[in-house]
């Protein structure tokens, strides 16, 4: 009993001792673009390679605030940013010098509950009074993205095991014309509400292994072309009302299985269109769509 005792406390002790190492990891860190002037576009470059990332609007009155809870560091973002030519290029990136196994990133989609799982947290603050062009990398982890009141002109989302959540919660759309929204995810899901809000006028969505979850209550405001290749997964989406002008066309694979609502009517070419659809519609929509193994439902 007396042995036991000893081993039990000694193992006490480890474990505090752990958890104390584990709470001195934590470090916070903040970022912050201060130039307001000199430039009429921000092009942010942003990299994490594991964590929870936030993007969204935030009253700061600066192009950038950026700030991170950092457990487990192995080493610490590096920041820069310069004008040149009438642009403000701002780089955020934190490398990992560990590489992640395949083993290891499988095991972070499977097992973890919670966000705490994924050891860094990132919240990027944007401002409504500058101009965006979007370039951003996550890899392993979860990227939340709420682009309500926010002008942006390109928007580039990579991903290697990261599910991505982009909507528009204030259902404020893009107060610019965007020309291109592209998504390519290695391992992971898009779930991706109200897209009609981003004004883009392409959008690419490429997902290896997962889903592709888009919803449409409306309309682009100028001719849109939405396209989503899925090699092993599924596409669902909710289609605007068939009183609104769009065209739906679906690469055929043997080994894909499709779900069409009865209200889009079957072309001669084998694509499909709304209700509304008119060639000469000033908003077109174009959705192209192409899964490899998987199945695609249109609602």
């Amino acid at each position: 009993m007396r042995m036991f005792n000893k081993v039990f406390l000694l193992l006490l002790v480890i474990h505090s001792q752990t958890l104390q190492m584990d709470l001195c990891a934590q470090i916070s860190k903040e970022f912050t673009v201060l130039e307001r002037e000199g430039y009429d576009l921000v092009a942010l470059d942003f990299s994490c390679y594991k964590g929870i990332t936030h993007v969204r609007r935030e009253h700061s009155g600066y192009p950038l605030h950026a700030s991170a809870e950092l457990g487990k560091v192995n080493i610490l973002p590096s920041f820069s940013h310069h004008i040149a030519n009438g642009i403000l290029f701002a780089y955020l990136d934190h490398k990992n010098v560990e590489s992640e196994s395949l083993g290891r990133s499988l095991s972070y989609r499977l097992f973890s509950n919670s966000d705490e799982d994924f050891d860094h947290h990132w919240k990027l603050g944007l401002d409504a009074n500058f101009l965006y062009d979007l370039n951003l990398n996550f890899g392993i982890g979860k990227a939340n993205l709420d682009l309500s009141y926010l002008p942006i002109s390109n928007c580039k989302i990579r991903t290697a095991s990261a599910d991505v959540v982009l909507g528009y919660m204030g259902n404020i759309p893009n107060t610019v014309n965007m020309d291109t929204l592209s998504v390519a995810i290695n391992m992971g899901s898009l779930y991706a509400d109200e897209l009609q809000f981003s004004n883009a006028r392409k959008t690419f969505i490429d997902v290896k292994y997962g889903s592709i979850n888009l919803s449409f209550s409306n309309l682009m405001a100028q001719p849109s072309t939405i396209s989503t290749t899925v090699g092993a997964g599924s596409v669902n989406i909710k289609l605007p009302e068939s009183k609104h002008p769009y065209i739906v066309k679906i690469k055929n694979n043997a080994m894909c299985r499709t779900t069409i609502p009865s209200f889009l009517r079957e072309m001669e070419d084998k694509s499909l269109v709304s209700k509304g659809y008119s060639p000469d519609a000033k908003n077109l929509m174009t959705f192209l769509i192409d899964v490899t193994v998987g199945a695609v439902s249109l609602k």
